[in-house]
């Protein structure tokens, strides 16, 4: 069953056991123990307009998907290029996908259901995009900003950059 309601393993504010004064860094997998999928396989009328863009235009929401499980390692641009070239010449898109659901379901923690990721991916393909890209938006990842702009906005704006390389050596 689904649990209602946004899940965020990115909190904003440190958590008691953090020494004061000390970086905060979210933390990288979610708590120990499955979790459950925050909206259903069919509950892609939660958000009409991914609903849409995912029936006009699948390869946006995937690549959308991508980035973001990929943790900004492949763009939006080039993942959903690549996805709808395979959809246009070989048909066999849904391999593809399946394996980024496996990837964002051991990421959570999230049961293979309602059944394995290549038969949810190879028969309900829209389906599974829209829930899909509904759980990263309910655990708090604003979609159309990329991962690199979400890790901006969970780190209050500050873009992290690398101290400055001081000069070879001089003689």
């Amino acid at each position: 069953m689904a649990k209602s309601g946004a899940v965020n393993y990115y909190p904003q504010q440190p958590q008691p056991g953090y020494p004061v004064g000390e970086v905060f860094a979210p933390p990288l997998r979610p708590p120990q123990g499955q979790q459950e999928w925050s909206t259903g396989l069919c509950g892609c009328f939660d958000d009409p307009g991914n609903c849409c863009i995912t029936c006009l235009c699948p390869c946006i929401t995937f690549g959308q998907i991508a980035e973001i499980v990929d943790k900004g390692s492949s763009s939006c641009g080039v993942s959903g290029a690549l996805y709808g070239l395979l959809c246009s010449f070989t048909g066999c898109q849904c391999i593809y996908s399946c394996f980024y659901r496996k990837k964002m379901r051991e990421q959570y923690s999230l049961p293979a259901s309602p059944c394995a990721d290549c038969l949810v991916h190879c028969c309900c393909e829209g389906f599974a995009l829209c829930q899909e890209y509904r759980e990263l938006k309910n655990r708090g990842f604003d979609m159309s900003i990329g991962w690199q702009g979400n890790m901006e906005k969970m780190n209050g704006g500050v873009q992290m950059v690398p101290p400055p390389m001081q000069g070879g050596m001089h003689y």
